[in-house]
C-alpha cells in the first residue's frame, strides 16, 4: 500500500498559504545571466548550417559585387533590353513518392473523400460516445451509489479518497472479487505456490541466522527471489487486477507483493550471503525487474495539469526518479528534477502562477510578431522566463547531481530527415536545460525552432550540435518509452496525457486502473457491449485511415512538417492519467493561468492520480528496495567502470626494492595483445614499460615468492599473468602517443616515472577525467605501508551522487535491457559493460 504521510504534504491548494507568492522559495531570484542570453541570441541570428560553433562566432565576409557586361568592349551595367519571355516547361515536384500519371489524377479526389469519409466517422463517434455517457449516467449511476461516488469525486486529500473508495468497493461488494484469486489475468496457481515457498523459506533463514548456523535455506530462498521477483511475473502487475475495484487488488497479489518485499529485505541485512552474492543478486533483479518512469505529454496550457499528477506522486512519497517531458509537459518536468523535495512541497501550490508568465504580450504584438516572424512569441523571452524553472542555466548533469532525479526531453531536429533526441545527462550532459525545454516547445506557428545551448568549462554557453535548430518533440515522440527503456530500463511508465486532441478519444471500454465499470460489478463493458463495440469499431477505423494517407504520403505539409504522428504515435503507458478538463481550457489554451485556474488544474490533477496510487506504491514497494541494494552494495573502488591498477602488495614490494637499488630491470610485456608477450626487445614507445621483469598486475599468491630480475636478460622467462582491461586499454591509449625522439639511449628511470600514467593522445582527455593509472610521486623517505594503503585507497574515493551514475552505465552500457513480451519496449539481452566490451575486443574469457 501507498503510505499516506501527512509530513510529507505541501499546502493544500485551496489554503491560504498556497496562495502567498512571498512563500516560494526563490521567488525574488530570476536566474538570469544576460552573456548566457546574448550567446543564444548570436546562435539563433548564426547561419543555420554552420558547420561548426567556432564558425558561428567568425565575423561574416562583405558580400561580392559582381561588375557584369555583355562584352569586353561593352559598358558595364549597359541597360538590356528585355526580350519576350520564353514559356517555362512545367516544374515537376521532389520525387519523394515516384508520382506518375495517376497519382497526379488520383491524389487530390482520392484525399478528400477520405477526408469526407473521416468527418462522417467523426459524427458517428461523437454520436455513440453520447450515447455511453447518457446510459452510464442516467442508467447505472442513481440513488446510494450515486452518493458514494459524488463522494468521491469530492474527496481533497488522499487518506479522504481511500476512505470513500472503499465504502464504494463494500456497497457493489468487490470485497468478494478480492477474496477469490482466480482471475483470467494473471496464473493465480503460481502465484499462490510461490508465496507460500518464499514465506517458508524466508522463516527458515531467519531462524538460520538467529541460530548463527548455516543452512540452504538462504541459498534456496535467494534463487526463488530472483527467479520470481521480476517484471509482471506471471501478470501480477497486470492493470486489469486493478480495474475491478476503486481500492486495492486480488487479496492473493497483494500478499505476494508483500512477501516479495519481506524477502527483498532480508536477503539486503542478512550476513548468510557474501557481499559479491548480494551485489550480483540485486544487479540481476534491477535488470529483470525495471525501473519506473514519470512521462508528462503536451498539451500548451493543458500541461499545467502535470503540477497537480506531481503533488500527488510527491505527497505519497511515490514520484519516481526518472522523469521525462514533451512540450510543455518538459516545463513541468524541468521544474520537478532541479529542485529537492523540500523545495516542489513549497513550490507546487496555486501561487507558482505568478511565475507562468510566458503569454504576458497583447494580442497585437502577437499579430505583429507573427506577420514578421511567422511565430506567436519570441524565442529569446521564453528563454528568459523559462531560466527560472531550471535554476538558470543548470545542465541535464547538474540538474541529476543537485536532485537525484534524471530529466528527459524530447526534441525534434528541424531537419525532417534527421532522428529524434531524448535529451539527459547521458545523451546530453552539458546541455542547458533551458534551451531543451524551448526546443521541445518549438510548435510550427508557434515558436521558431530553436538552438540548443551547452555549457562550457569555463561556465559559458555555446551552440549544442553545431547550431542545428530543434522543435516540438510531441510531433514525433510525445511518450519516449522506447528511449526510456533503451537508456535507463524503464519497464514500468506512468502518462499524465493531457493532450487535447488525444484526450477526446480516450475511452477504456473495461474500465482503468481505480476506476472499474459503472454495472455488473465493474466486469461489464461501459455502456453495454454493443456501445463499446461501436465504440472501437469506429475508433479504428479513423485509425485505419489515417495511416493509410500517411504511408500513400498524400497528406500535404503546411510548415514543412509531416503532421500525421500528432494522432498515430503512442500515447499511453502501463498507467495513464487523464486529468478531466473542462470547455474553457480550450478558451485559454495560449493564456497564463491565474492562481484561481491553476489552484483548480492541481486539485483535478490530484484527483486523477489518487486511483493509481495503490497500483503505483506496489510496485514502488519492490523497486525502491531493490535500488537501495543497487547503492549498497555498489564498490566503492571503482572509477570510471576501471579498478586500481596496482594492489597494495604489489606497490610495497616495489617500493622496498627501489630503496634497496635492486630495481634493474629486464625485458618488459607489452600490455596489449598484438605483440608476444615472450618478446625480448625494447617495448614499445609510450607503453607503460620497463617494469621489473616478473612483475604482474594480479595480486600475488602468498605461497609463491617474487621473482625479479637481477640485471642479466634472461633466455626463457614465463610471461606474467593476463591484465585485466583496464590495463590492455591502458596499453592500447598508450601506443598512440608519439614516439621518443631518441630510441638508441637507454636511461634508468625511477619508480616515478614507472607508474606514471602516459599522456593522453587526444586532446580532449584532460587531467579531470579520473584514470586507472595514478600517478605516485617519489616519497622513498616515507613508510612503504603507509604510502602504499593511500595509494590503494586513491581509487576508493566514492561520491555517491557519481556512484549511482557509474552504477546505471554498469548495468546498462552491456546492451539493451528489454523483454519480447513487453509491448512497444522491443527485446534484447543484459550484461555485464566490462565483459561484454572484453569479449568484444577478443582480449578476454
Amino acid at each position: 500500500m501507498a503510505a499516506f504521510k501527512r509530513a510529507t504534504d505541501g499546502p493544500e491548494p485551496y489554503s491560504t498559504s498556497a496562495f502567498d507568492y512571498e512563500q516560494l522559495p526563490d521567488a525574488h531570484e530570476d536566474f538570469v545571466n544576460e552573456d548566457d542570453f546574448l550567446q543564444f541570441v548570436k546562435a539563433l541570428q548564426a547561419p543555420e548550417n554552420s558547420p561548426s560553433a567556432e564558425d558561428i562566432t567568425l565575423p561574416q565576409p562583405e558580400p561580392r559585387k559582381f561588375i557584369t557586361a555583355l562584352n569586353d568592349w561593352r559598358p558595364i551595367h549597359q541597360r538590356v533590353r528585355r526580350r519576350r519571355r520564353h514559356k517555362k516547361p512545367p516544374q515537376r515536384g521532389k520525387d519523394e513518392t515516384r508520382e506518375g500519371f495517376f497519382y497526379g489524377v488520383l491524389k487530390w479526389p482520392f484525399l478528400f473523400g477520405v477526408f469526407a469519409w473521416l468527418a462522417v466517422l467523426s459524427i458517428g463517434y461523437v454520436l455513440t460516445r453520447f450515447y455511453i455517457y447518457t446510459y452510464e449516467h442516467w442508467v447505472t449511476w442513481r440513488g446510494r451509489r450515486q452518493q458514494l461516488r459524488t463522494q468521491l469525486q469530492a474527496a481533497s486529500s488522499y487518506d479522504e479518497w481511500i476512505r470513500g473508495a472503499k465504502e464504494l468497493d463494500s456497497y457493489l461488494h468487490n470485497d468478494e472479487w478480492k477474496e477469490n484469486p482466480d482471475y483470467a489475468y494473471y496464473d493465480s496457481k503460481t502465484v499462490r505456490r510461490v508465496h507460500h515457498q518464499m514465506a517458508k523459506l524466508r522463516q527458515q533463514a531467519e531462524a538460520e541466522e538467529k541460530d548463527t548456523s548455516t543452512g540452504k535455506s538462504v541459498e534456496e530462498l535467494r534463487a526463488l527471489v530472483e527467479a520470481c521477483v521480476k517484471n509482471n511475473f506471471v501478470g501480477f502487475e497486470n492493470p486489469r487486477l486493478y480495474s475491478e475495484t476503486y481500492y486495492g487488488t486480488k487479496d492473493l497479489v497483494q500478499q505476494f507483493v508483500d512477501e516479495a518485499e519481506k524477502s527483498l529485505s532480508f536477503l539486503l541485512k542478512t550476513s548468510q550471503l557474501d557481499p559479491e552474492s548480494k551485489r550480483a543478486l540485486f544487479k540481476h533483479l534491477s535488470s529483470n525487474f525495471g525501473r519506473t518512469a514519470l512521462c508528462l505529454s503536451g498539451g500548451a496550457t493543458f500541461a499545467y495539469y502535470h503540477f497537480g499528477v506531481a503533488k500527488a506522486l510527491l505527497d505519497a512519497a511515490l514520484l519516481p526518479e526518472v522523469i521525462t517531458g514533451t512540450s510543455g509537459g518538459a516545463l513541468v518536468a524541468a521544474l520537478l528534477c532541479t529542485r529537492t523535495d523540500e523545495e516542489l512541497k513549497k513550490l507546487l501550490v496555486p501561487a507558482l502562477a505568478d511565475r507562468i508568465t510566458a503569454c504576458h504580450d497583447s494580442t497585437w504584438t502577437w499579430v505583429q510578431r507573427w506577420w514578421k516572424t511567422g511565430a506567436r512569441f519570441d524565442s529569446v523571452d521564453w528563454a528568459q522566463r523559462a531560466a527560472w524553472f531550471s535554476r538558470g542555466s543548470m545542465t541535464f548533469k547538474e540538474a541529476y547531481q543537485r536532485s537525484g532525479r534524471i530529466l528527459n526531453v524530447s526534441c525534434v531536429p528541424s531537419d525532417p530527415h534527421s532522428p529524434t533526441i531524448l535529451a539527459n545527462y547521458i545523451t546530453s550532459p552539458d546541455c542547458v536545460i533551458w534551451s531543451a525545454v524551448l526546443a521541445s516547445a518549438a510548435v510550427p506557428g508557434i515558436l521558431n525552432p530553436v538552438v540548443m545551448m551547452k555549457k562550457n568549462k569555463d561556465g559559458t554557453l555555446s551552440p549544442y550540435s553545431f547550431g542545428h535548430k530543434w522543435k516540438d518533440g510531441s510531433l514525433r515522440t510525445d511518450i519516449p518509452l522506447k528511449a526510456l527503456n533503451l537508456h535507463f530500463n524503464v519497464r514500468f511508465s506512468i502518462v499524465s496525457q493531457v493532450n487535447p486532441h488525444i484526450n477526446i478519444f480516450f475511452f477504456s471500454s473495461r474500465g482503468t486502473v481505480g476506476r472499474p465499470v459503472t454495472h455488473r460489478r465493474g466486469r461489464g463493458w461501459r455502456g453495454g457491449f454493443i456501445g463499446s463495440a461501436a465504440e472501437q469499431t469506429i475508433k479504428l477505423d479513423l485509425n485505419k485511415w489515417l495511416k493509410v494517407l500517411r504511408h500513400l504520403e498524400l497528406l500535404p505539409r503546411p510548415l514543412g512538417q509531416d503532421w500525421s504522428e500528432i494522432w498515430l504515435q503512442r500515447f499511453s503507458g502501463t498507467i495513464t492519467i487523464w486529468p478531466k478538463s473542462i470547455l474553457s481550457d480550450f478558451f485559454y489554451i495560449l493564456t497564463d493561468p491565474t492562481p484561481e485556474r491553476l489552484a483548480r488544474m492541481i486539485r483535478v490533477g490530484q484527483q486523477s492520480t489518487f486511483p493509481k496510487l495503490k497500483f503505483i506504491g506496489n510496485r514502488a514497494k519492490l523497486e525502491h528496495i531493490i535500488q537501495q541494494g543497487r547503492r549498497q552494495l555498489r564498490p566503492r573502488g571503482i572509477q570510471d567502470g576501471l579498478t586500481p591498477a596496482f594492489s597494495e602488495e604489489d606497490l610495497r614490494s616495489l617500493l622496498k626494492r627501489t630503496k634497496s637499488g635492486t630495481s634493474e630491470h629486464g625485458p618488459s610485456y607489452p600490455l596489449s595483445g598484438s605483440e608476444s608477450s615472450s618478446s625480448v626487445g625494447p617495448s614499445r614507445p609510450g607503453s607503460p614499460a620497463d617494469l621489473p621483469l616478473g612483475f604482474t598486475f594480479a595480486k600475488q599468491k602468498n605461497n609463491t615468492p617474487a621473482s625479479l630480475a637481477t640485471g642479466r636478460q634472461r633466455t626463457a622467462q614465463p610471461a606474467p599473468d593476463s591484465p585485466s582491461l583496464s590495463h590492455r586499454l591502458s596499453g592500447w591509449w598508450s601506443s598512440l602517443t608519439p614516439k621518443p625522439t631518441n630510441n638508441n639511449q637507454t636511461q634508468p628511470q625511477s619508480l616515478h616515472s614507472h607508474l606514471r600514467s602516459p599522456p593522453p593522445a587526444s586532446p580532449h582527455l584532460n587531467s579531470n577525467r579520473p584514470s586507472s593509472m595514478i600517478e605516485l610521486h617519489d616519497e622513498s623517505d616515507g613508510d612503504e605501508d603507509e604510502l602504499a594503503a593511500n595509494f590503494g585507497n586513491a581509487g576508493k574515493r566514492y561520491d555517491d551522487q557519481d556512484g549511482d551514475a557509474h552504477g546505471d552505465a554498469e548495468d546498462y552500457e552491456g546492451g539493451f535491457v528489454g523483454d519480447d513480451a513487453d509491448e512497444g519496449e522491443g527485446g534484447g539481452s543484459h550484461g555485464d559493460g566490462q565483459q561484454d566490451l572484453g569479449l568484444g575486443l577478443g582480449i578476454g574469457a
